[in-house]
């Protein structure tokens, strides 16, 4: 999947998703979050990209 095809997929998937009304979540450090795991194949896709590192 290229990342134009990634996009049209989040820009499609997005009006299903309902987004709390509210103040802004707080910003915590890169440092505090765990347990996020990203499959290989997303991780490569996103650091071959220009825009994220590649």
């Amino acid at each position: 999947m290229s990342l134009a095809e990634l996009r049209g997929a989040g820009a499609r998937m997005a009006p299903h998703w309902a987004a709390p009304a509210g103040p802004d979540p707080v910003r915590v450090s890169p440092a505090s979050i765990h347990g996020v795991v990203v499959p290989a194949a997303s991780a490569r896709l996103i650091d071959a990209t220009v825009e994220y590192g590649g």
